[in-house]
C-alpha cells in the first residue's frame, strides 16, 4: 500500500497535510503521535471510512477508491475503536460476520471450518456460545480479532486496539498482533498511543505531529530520545530491553 501526498481538511483546517509513506508487506507498522496529530484520520482514509481531499492511496497498484467494496473486503479488514454491537450475538455468530464478503450470509462448510479455526486460534472455544456482552473486555477484543482473522485478508488495520484495556490485556493484545504477522503472514497497521508497545511489538513506526509525518522508519530509527522529544515536546530517556529501545519520559 502506497500513500502519496494525502490531505484532509475539516472546516477549512488541514488535519492531514501532504502525508506520504509506504506500508511494507508482512510487517507490523504503528502510527503514533500526540492527540490530534492526524494518525486516526489517516487510518480512516486508508480503510475508506473517511474521504480524502487530496493525494492518493494506492492499494495493489490501484487507487483504493476504485476498488469494489466486496473485493476490497477480501483483502483488507478494519477494526475501529467503536465496536459496540447492539445485537445479541454469541462469539461464534460475531466471528461468522468475517465470512460475509465470501458467503453473503449463507455459510458453506468451508466458511464454518474457517470460523471454527479462527475461534480456536484466539483460544475462545469455551466461549463460542457465550454472548458478547457477557465477556470481559479482553475476551471481547479477542472475539473481534477472531472475526478479523475469519475475514482472511492480507491487510489488517487496527485503530487503537489496546484502548480501554488494562496492562495485562493490552500486552496480550499486542502479542496477538505480533502473531498475526509472524504466524499468519498478515500486514498489520495500527494506531497506538503507548509508544513502548510500538517499540517492542512493531517493525516500523510512522510518527505524526500537526498532521504531518515527523519521522518514519524502523523502530530503531524512530525511537531515539531526540526524535521523541521533537514529536511529543517531552524529554525522554531510552533503554534497551531484549534488544528493543524502550522509553521513559520525564
Amino acid at each position: 500500500m502506497r500513500i502519496d501526498q494525502l490531505t484532509k481538511r475539516y472546516d477549512g483546517k488541514t488535519v492531514v497535510d501532504s502525508v506520504s509513506f509506504t506500508l511494507p508487506k508482512g510487517k507490523v507498522t504503528a502510527l503514533i503521535g500526540p492527540n490530534g496529530a492526524g494518525k486516526s484520520t489517516v487510518m480512516g482514509i486508508l480503510s475508506r471510512l473517511i474521504g480524502r481531499d487530496g493525494g492518493l492511496v494506492e492499494f495493489e497498484g490501484k487507487d483504493i477508491r476504485r476498488w469494489n467494496s466486496k473485493e476490497l473486503s477480501k483483502r483488507l479488514a478494519i477494526l475501529t475503536q467503536s465496536n459496540n454491537i447492539q445485537m445479541k450475538l454469541t462469539v461464534e455468530e460475531l466471528v461468522a460476520f468475517g465470512r460475509f464478503p465470501y458467503s453473503g450470509g449463507r455459510l458453506t462448510p468451508e466458511d464454518r471450518d474457517i470460523i471454527a479455526r479462527s475461534i480456536a486460534y484466539m483460544e475462545l472455544e469455551e466461549f463460542k456460545d457465550r454472548f458478547i456482552d457477557e465477556l470481559s473486555g479482553g475476551q471481547r477484543q479477542r472475539a473481534y480479532i477472531a472475526m478479523v482473522i475469519a475475514q482472511d485478508t492480507e491487510y489488517i488495520l487496527l485503530d487503537e486496539p489496546t484502548n480501554n484495556l488494562d496492562i495485562y490485556h493490552a500486552t496480550n493484545m499486542m502479542k496477538i498482533v505480533r502473531r498475526l504477522c509472524d504466524e499468519l503472514g498478515k500486514t498489520v497497521v495500527l494506531v497506538l498511543h503507548e509508544i513502548n508497545y510500538a517499540a517492542f511489538y512493531c517493525d516500523y513506526i510512522c510518527a505524526f505531529k500537526n498532521g504531518k509525518i515527523a519521522k518514519y522508519g524502523t523502530v530503531e530509527q524512530v525511537m531515539t530520545k531526540e526524535n521523541l522529544a521533537q514529536i511529543y515536546n517531552v524529554d525522554f530517556e531510552i533503554m534497551q530491553i531484549e534488544g528493543k529501545p524502550l522509553s521513559i519520559y520525564y
